[in-house]
Parts: C-alpha cells; structure tokens; sequence
C-alpha cells in the first residue's frame, strides 16, 4: 500500500517471439501458377498485378514494422531505465515477460534478423517479378505460339513479295512480247513498202498479184508503167471482183493529150457497162457487180468499128459502128481504177473502181474466141503483146495495194 503505483499507460508487458514465429507471421500470399483455364497472355498479367499487389503489401507491413521496432525501442529504453520496478514487479507479481530475454539487445538483434527475413524475401518477390514479364520465363507453349505468328507472318510477307515479283517479270515480258510483236509487224510493213518501191517482184510469179481499190475515192488508182503504140485493133482481157453499188465504177481508162476518153470501160451509176473509144459509147452486155471473180474480154478493130464483148469466156455481146476507122492514139497515160478528165489526172470519185483486179492483159489484134476460153478456164497463160500484166509494170498510190492473187483454178471457183 505503500509503494507508489505507476501512472495509466506506463506498464508495458514484453514479450519475446521466436524466430520461426516471426518468419511466419507475415506469409506471403501465393503466386498463381501457369496453365489455368485462361489464355497465357491473360493469365501471365494477372500474375504480375498480383506480384505488384504483393509488393504493395510487403512494403506497407515493413512500414507498420518499422514503426513498431521504433515503438519497441521506445518502450524497452523505458524498462531499462526502471530496472529495479520490473524486478520487483516481476517478484512480487505474477512472471508476464515468460520467455522475454534478459538482455534487451537480444530482442533488438531478433527483430532484425526479423526485418532482414523480410527483405529478403521482398528482393526475391521484385526478381521474380522482373524474371516473369521476361521473355525467357514465358511458358513454353506461349513462345511456341508467338513463334508461330512469326513464322506465319514472314512467309506471308515473303509470299506477297514473291507474288509482286511474278506480277512484274509478267508485266515485263507481256511489254516485250507486245513491242516485239508490234516491231515485228512494222518491220513486215516496211519491208513490204521497200519491195513495192523497188518495183522487184515479191510474188511467187511475176504474175500472180492483184491489186486492191477497197474504197470509192480520188486518190487511189494503180498506173502501167508502159504507154500504148498506134493501135489499129485490140484486145483488153483481165479478172476482176467487186460488189460496188451503184456501178463498180471505172476498171481502166486511157487518155491522150486532146482524148480524156481514148479508151474507157467504166459502169457508171445505175448505167450498164460501157465501152468508150475516143469518147464514142458502146453499151456491153456484161454483169459483173456480184462480188465474184469475173473474167473479162473486149475486142475492137478501127475496121467498121467492130466490137466484141467476152465474160467467164463467153461471148454475151457484138457490135459495130464504134469509132470506125479511128487508130487508137499513142504515148498515153493507162490508169487502173480511175476515169481520167486529163491526162493522168482529175479523177471523179464517183466514177472510181471499187474492188479487186488481176491479170490486166493488152494484144494488139483481136483474139480468138477459142484463145478468150482457154485463158478464161485457165487452160493457157498467154500474158499481153503489148501491156503484159507483171509486177514491175504496175504502180500503186494513194492507200491501193498489191497482193498475192489467188490462183486461176481458185478463181474458177468462185463463179
């Protein structure tokens, strides 16, 4: 009753706590592992948030830690300071301490092996952590499938740069096989204007050309080279297709200074075919417009003025009174395609040749009807005295053309 009693609040009971209690009072929550049900990406961020959320925690109890070795240290200068107190205490009471060291450096030296347990245990946490957003701690099947992205992605992009390197050797060689056939098809061109102006034949025979008039102008005609001696007779033979309407127009004209009409064959309109001698006019019985090769014949001696008219070797026509006594002029100008107004010149488009022609042939006689026959039916080649049909008489302009004719026999069957 005599002992004076400590202020409220000033006792304080120590109690030491082993090593092993202090290890595991602070356990750690448990890291997930791998292969849950959610995907590896999924899953792997869920183990970080729950490490960082780890740290956060141990960072928080080493704090509240720290302040209570703090408030021990506090607390156990003050048992120090009232030895005496606690002996007596300790003597006459009941023995609260139980298991607390005698030393006070004891308890100081286990807490902080206490706090170094921790933070040892801290600094494996943060390495693991770090090992764990690594690339090398990633499971094993989620860098096999981000490998396999990988792979799928660079043969797709060496796919795609392959495909763009096929197009464009493509693209090249469809260029080059373009230009080379376009070059090829000029050289052709050019080769073929050469030899037309060379005037050499590039047929298989001298012969065997037709010349073409495709269109009714003013300006596309064929010219014999050879001019005409006096003629007292003649005979005009040669093939020719055309289906122009109306009137195929003017198969050959030949004029001479003072006779624009010397001679002229010409079906004009919805006129019949007409047989011009120096400008004197003789209707032919003749029908040729049909676009079918036609073989045509016409005789004419000054005597009386006598005419003949021959088709496919057929004689369809004669008469008289054309031009009597009138020789045929020489030194003209023989036109194919064209109906000469002068010499060589101011032609009518509308009196122009539309179609095909061939074998143009002029004697200086009147043939027989039997020899008219046999070149018709092909029997006999027998080119003209006077103006023979080969391929260096015969000039083209203005857009005609010469071409392989076909042969007589084909012609035949073309009636």
């Amino acid at each position: 009753a005599g002992e004076q009693e400590s202020p409220p609040g000033s006792r304080f009971v120590c109690t030491s706590l082993p090593l092993e209690a202090a290890g595991s009072g602070c356990p750690l929550p448990p890291v997930p592992m791998q292969g849950g049900a959610l995907p590896p990406e999924e899953e792997l961020k869920a183990t970080v948030l729950q490490l960082r959320e780890t740290v956060l925690q141990q960072k928080e109890t080493i704090g509240s830690q720290r302040d209570a070795i703090r408030e021990l240290t506090g607390k156990l200068s003050r048992c120090e300071g009232t030895d005496g107190k606690w002996k007596n205490e300790v003597g006459k009471g009941k023995d609260t301490m139980g298991d607390l060291p005698r030393d006070p450096a004891q308890v100081i030296d286990q807490l902080s092996r206490t706090m170094q347990t921790l933070k040892d245990r801290l600094e494996n946490l943060e390495h693991q952590l770090r090992a764990n957003v690594s690339y090398a701690a990633l499971p094993s099947d989620l860098r096999e499938m981000l490998q396999r992205r990988l792979g799928d992605l660079e043969r797709q992009l060496l796919s795609k740069v392959a495909e763009l390197e096929d197009e464009k050797s493509l693209l090249h060689n469809e260029t080059s096989a373009h230009r080379q056939k376009t070059e090829t098809a000029l050289n052709a061109l050019l080769e073929r204007v050469s030899e037309l102006e060379k005037g050499n034949s590039a047929f298989k025979s001298p012969d065997g050309f037709k010349v073409s008039l495709p269109l009714r102008t003013n300006y596309l005609y064929g010219k014999i080279k050879k001019t005409l001696p006096e003629l007292y007779a003649f005979t005009v033979c040669l093939w020719l297709r055309s289906s122009a309407s109306p009137g195929i127009g003017t198969p050959f004209s030949y004029a001479v200074p003072g006779q624009a009409n010397e001679i002229v064959l010409i079906e004009w309109g919805n006129n019949p075919i007409e047989l011009l001698i120096n400008d004197k006019v003789a209707q032919l019985p003749l029908f040729v417009s049909d676009g079918k090769w036609h073989h045509i014949c016409i005789t004419w001696t000054t005597r009386d003025g006598m005419w003949e008219a021959f088709q496919d070797g057929e004689k369809l026509g004669t008469g008289e009174n054309l031009a009597p006594w009138h020789p045929i002029k020489p030194g003209g100008v023989l036109i194919l395609g064209q109906e000469q107004d002068t010499v060589g010149g101011r032609f009518d488009a509308t009196q122009a040749f539309v179609g095909e022609m061939s074998q143009f042939n002029i004697w200086d006689r009147v043939l027989k009807a039997e020899d008219i026959m046999n070149i018709a039916n092909c029997s006999i080649n027998m080119p003209g005295n006077i103006i023979p049909w080969v391929d260096n008489n015969v000039d083209v302009f203005g857009g005609a053309t010469k071409w392989p004719v076909e042969t007589c026999e084909e012609r035949l069957l073309d009636l």
